[in-house]
């Protein structure tokens, strides 16, 4: 089939070019970011890291590659125009000059997220209305009046403002990276699978490692250990909002699925046991495993932690515990916080003797009532600044 003369701009503009990624970190895991992109092959050469993420060069086909495998970060953004503007007579302008039919697909609902900071321009509605109408424009030039939008997809403008320096970027990620397309139930309070990843990578989970999730809820810690074990890539389920882009290839992302799928290493045993007391949260995993790239690794039953024996799970063999226990509104006044956090404290100490650990924490003092020496790491989860504690019991 012949090539045609758009098909032939999006190749040499957009394809065939290295552009400027960033990929969005939340507090406490770029480093975690930075160590899967380096293991991924990008050259540390290339990766810079700033406030809130890691900004990279590559061609687009290497962002489309790291949506499906970084287990880390929130999103990937494509940086497509910096520029000066403190009216909007010239911000107009400057977005006008940007290609958006090279970037964006028609009839897709477009989102806008808008900050500014110290600009002149600092009305974020009015910006993104300005900015949306000129590319509206744009990208019905041929005539479509827009009328047949796909309202089930869209596609996000980042705009940042800061002294009128504006930088305009695009979301290549959609619903959010910890989103892996799995869960088809979730527990109160659910902790997100990119959260888990960074804690079973702190407690240096291996291939070879048991596991232990003895409060699991909707199950992230097991779910995230499976696809850990398996090779799994953590976008294998999902879509992403790069598929709709006019530079992307079905042909290309199909080749990259499948080479995907001939890593997946078979399981021969299980060696994750996943437990809660509440049947509802149970069910819930038991759903969230049907699929055979999990059961096969994953073991659950109802078991209270503190009747738990590792010793029964493996014998003679020490891996990895990990912790979600209930606090705030979910186990009442803080005294009962406290005296539950002091009892899994003693649990550890007495049956978990050389275990690798991990275990969610409120706040700081929690530390003191474990009575372990855990290494404190803050992390962000469900808008609270909390601390996961790791390290050897």
């Amino acid at each position: 089939m012949k090539t045609s003369a758009f098909e032939k701009r999006i190749k040499r503009r957009i394809v065939g070019r290295e552009h400027t990624f960033f990929a969005v970190c939340s507090p406490g895991l770029k480093n975690i970011c930075q160590r899967e992109m380096l293991d991924l092959g990008l050259s540390e050469e290339n990766l810079k890291m700033t406030l809130g993420g890691i900004e990279f060069n590559s061609k687009p086909d290497t962002c489309f590659f790291l949506n499906r495998h970084l287990r880390s970060p929130s999103r990937i953004l494509m940086r497509i125009s910096r520029f000066k503007a403190d009216s909007f007579e010239k911000l107009e302008k400057k977005i006008d000059l940007i290609d958006w039919i090279l970037y964006l697909p028609q009839n897709h609902l477009l989102k806008f997220n808008v900050t500014t900071r110290k600009s002149r321009l600092y009305h974020s509605d009015a910006i993104a209305q300005r900015c949306e109408k000129i590319i509206q424009n744009q990208l019905n030039s041929d005539g479509s009046s827009g009328s047949s939008i796909d309202d089930k997809t869209s596609q996000t403008v980042y705009i940042r403002a800061e002294n009128n320096d504006f930088t305009i970027s695009l979301d290549s990620t959609g619903d959010l990276l910890f989103k892996r397309g799995i869960k088809q139930n979730v527990g109160k309070a659910p902790l997100r699978e990119n959260m888990a990843f960074a804690m079973l990578f702190w407690a240096g989970l291996s291939k070879d490692d048991i596991l232990i999730d003895p409060m699991c809820g909707s199950g992230t810690f097991s779910l995230e250990a499976a696809m850990m074990k398996t090779n799994l890539a953590p976008g294998f389920f999902r879509s992403f909002a790069f598929e709709s882009w006019p530079g992307f290839s079905q042909k290309t992302h199909a080749y990259m699925i499948e080479q995907d799928r001939k890593k997946i290493l078979e399981g021969t045993e299980k060696q994750i046991f996943a437990s809660d007391i509440d049947d509802m949260a149970l069910a819930a995993l038991e759903q969230n495993i049907s699929n055979p790239y999990f059961n096969q690794h994953i073991d659950i039953c109802k078991n209270d932690f503190f009747s738990i024996h590792p010793s029964q799970i493996s014998p003679g063999k020490k891996g990895v515990i990990m912790l979600n226990p209930p606090y705030g509104k979910r186990l009442g006044e803080k005294k009962d916080t406290q005296f539950f956090y002091q009892e899994i404290g003693k649990k550890l100490s007495a049956d978990f003797k050389g275990w690798r650990a991990g275990i969610i924490l409120p706040s700081r003092e929690f530390t003191s009532y474990l009575e372990l020496k855990l290494e404190l790491k803050p992390i962000f989860h469900g808008g609270l600044d909390i601390f996961a504690g790791v390290g050897l019991i």
